[in-house]
């Protein structure tokens, strides 16, 4: 494909009398049609009448405007499928799938993941790799743009056809991609040393958001079916990332809530719950658990656990000897529930959810944890306890989050773009 080029908005403004321009109105009734073609695999000019309320003249302009473009391609007509019978074969457009691609970055303290994806958010490629979370800043901006660099090889994609990126980080992150200065601290900036301009160097588009508030986004977009029936529970939610600290991000009728300086769901408060007190997650929890119970030698000998070596004790190794019946194991889980369920009624006291969904890698192994945490946070909420469960999403649900933060991205700034010429 041919480099991707970058146009100028039409900035057409309303006349004085309140008259549309017509630039303004030509990008408006564009912007629909593309957005009726994103979501459909062909669509007839009549379809996109009846969808749109556009003349037959405007909607075929429109539509020969978004083929030059590089957004629409022509399919074969009817008569060609075998769906013709009589009379004129309508002309077929359908979104050209192929005219870009997406990047989308997990870009954890412990692990990196990126993906590409082409414009239906579909993955075309995968690399995940660990990296060193003593590294300095630059270690990380050079560690995600290896990472960029490794998974565009392995998809064959050109850099020049991507059009946007979204990454996660775990930090808060404004409208602009920036972490904010902590008081007594740089985590956060170190997190995120400046993704946003290290991306867009390459012409990219760049998001940066919280890892949680796209692990959010991701749920959002699994439960759409069910949000689109009115169930409350898939329009106000919480997602809660879990792994090596606590981060939630919060989807409230429908809507991402993200605060100010993005910073809604950052976790900093749990220093000030009792039982609880501090952001680190059910992993790092787990970790440090079954570490120190093995320094003071309070393993059984016949614990499984006492067999690993000391990097294979991780929270993994827990929950798989829980789940097996091992009693210190379970000693270990029944302590982490009780605190993920002080966790949890804390954030369904204040946010009126009754759902929160425990996402990240660990999951697919956290069935157990999660049956031993409903009765206590039945213990300590003031009302009906919350559905907590198990996202279904796996490790995948950053970078799923990503892909379709910067694909709604392209959607939004698709007008300024001319694609694939």
């Amino acid at each position: 494909m041919t480099p991707t080029r970058r146009v100028a908005s039409s900035n057409g403004v309303a006349s004085p009398n309140g008259v549309t321009s017509p630039s303004v109105l030509r990008r408006m009734n564009a912007t629909e049609v593309l957005r009726h073609a994103w979501s459909a695999d062909a669509l007839t000019a009549s379809d996109l009448i009846a969808l749109t309320g556009l003349t037959r003249s405007t909607v075929i302009g429109v539509c020969d405007e978004l083929i030059d473009r590089g957004w629409l391609r022509v399919l074969a007509d009817a008569r060609s499928t075998g769906d013709y019978r009589t009379g004129r074969p309508a002309r077929r457009y359908a979104l050209d799938v192929r005219a870009g691609h997406v990047v989308g970055v997990d870009a954890g303290q412990h692990h990196m993941t990126a993906v590409v994806a082409d414009l239906r958010g579909h993955v075309v490629g995968r690399v995940a790799r660990r990296i060193d979370p003593a590294g300095s800043s630059g270690d990380r901006r050079l560690a995600v743009s290896r990472l960029v660099d490794d998974v565009l090889l392995e998809s064959g994609v050109d850099p020049v056809d991507v059009l946007a990126i979204a990454l996660g980080v775990p930090a808060p992150a404004n409208a602009e991609g920036r972490s904010p200065n902590e008081v007594g601290a740089d985590f956060w900036t170190h997190m995120n040393p400046d993704f946003v301009g290290l991306f867009a160097a390459r012409g990219w588009m760049v998001v940066v958001e919280n890892d949680a508030n796209l692990a959010a986004v991701a749920e959002a977009a699994a439960t759409a079916p069910a949000a689109s029936a009115g169930d409350a529970r898939a329009l106000s939610f919480v997602t809660l990332l879990a792994g090596e600290r606590f981060g939630a991000g919060f989807v409230l009728d429908g809507s991402l809530v993200r605060g100010s300086r993005g910073a809604a769901g950052e976790m900093r408060l749990l220093d000030l719950v009792q039982g609880v007190e501090s952001a680190d997650g059910i992993g790092a929890v787990l970790r440090e658990s079954v570490r120190l119970a093995r320094s003071l030698r309070t393993i059984p000998a016949g614990s499984p656990l006492n067999g690993l070596p000391d990097d294979e004790l991780e929270a993994p190794a827990v929950l798989a000897a829980a789940d097996a019946g091992d009693a210190t194991a379970l000693r270990l889980v029944e302590r982490a529930a009780e605190r993920l369920g002080r966790v949890c009624a804390v954030l369904s006291g204040m946010l009126d959810v009754d759902r929160i969904v425990v996402a990240g890698a660990l999951a697919p192994s956290i069935g157990l944890l999660l049956e031993r945490t409903t009765p206590w946070l039945s213990h300590f909420t003031h009302r009906d306890a919350p559905e907590v469960v198990a996202s279904t999403l796996g490790d995948q649900v950053v970078t799923l989050g990503a892909v379709e933060r910067a694909v709604a991205h392209v959607r939004e700034h698709a007008f300024d773009l001319t694609v694939g010429g």
